[in-house]
Order: C-alpha cells, then structure tokens, then sequence
C-alpha cells in the first residue's frame, strides 16, 4: 500500500527509557484518544487477543462516534520500535481510507530522559487522497500532539 498521508510529532518525557517504554505502550487507549472536533473518541477496548506487548496481538476499538478499528501489533522491539497497523475502519473513516499504520520510536537521551516519535500514515481508497490528506494536515496532526501530551504525562506522573 502506498501511503496517502503520514503525521509525525514527538516529545520527550522525564523518565528513562526502559520506565517510559513500560508505561506507554501497553496503555488502554480509552482516556488518552479524547474526541477532538470531527475525530470521535476512543470510549472501548473489545477482543484484546493478550497483553499489548507482542506480534500477532489484535483488538477493536470502539469510537463515540459509533464507528470502530481494528489494531495489529506488527512490530514490537522492546525499548525502541512498536508499530500496529490498523484496518477494518468503519463510519466515515472507513469510506476514506483502506487502513493506517502508527509507528512509536522510544529513544534515550543523554540526560537520561525519552524522546517519543510518533508517526501515523493513513492509505486512502481510490479517489479520496485529496480529502485523506486535509483531515490528516487540519484534524490529526494537531490531535497527536495533543495525544502525546497526556500520554507524556503519564509516563512522568507514573515513572
């Protein structure tokens, strides 16, 4: 698949590296995906195949919006890479975009802190770039940082 559209941001965290890796990626996204504008909130978790810690794992989001995705872990690299890739998106989303794919870098830095990358890349279905590309710049963009905030926060406030 060829990406449509891809929104990066990072932050860093006031935690080492093995503590903000800890905390972080096994998190529920429920809480932490609030509704933003037309983005719709994650309210659920449902048929979580295990801990969030491994290839192979699946679950489905539920979205306020009624809508829901599903999440794959494709990559997992304990202290540094965790990637999913998502699919089956339905409500409005789904009519836009085939799936997407969120890659997380976690890197120490000299003062003993976590940088966090986040980049997201979403593939649109035919005909539907140009709109899959304004959502991304205007909507999602601003909703990662605003995403990786709480999320940073937690790996401070817990670390």
């Amino acid at each position: 698949m060829t990406v449509t559209a891809s929104a990066s941001t990072a932050r860093v965290a006031a935690a080492p590296l093995d503590r903000a890796w800890s905390i972080a990626t096994p998190l529920t996204p429920v809480g932490f995906y609030p509704r933003a504008g037309v983005i719709p909130a994650v309210v659920a978790v449902h048929d979580q195949t295990g801990p969030w810690d491994a290839v192979g794992r699946t679950r489905r989001l539920e979205l306020s919006d009624g809508s829901s995705v599903v999440e794959s872990l494709v990559r997992v690299e304990p202290d540094g890479v965790f990637v999913y890739e998502l699919s089956e998106f339905t409500g409005l989303l789904g009519r836009l975009v085939t799936g997407g794919r969120a890659d997380w870098c976690y890197r120490a830095t000299p003062s003993g802190r976590t940088r966090v990358d986040w980049t997201y890349s979403f593939f649109a279905r035919p005909g539907r770039g140009a709109i899959v590309r304004g959502i991304v710049r205007f909507a999602w963009a601003p909703y990662m940082r605003r995403v990786l905030v709480g999320i940073t926060r937690e790996i401070e406030r817990t670390a």
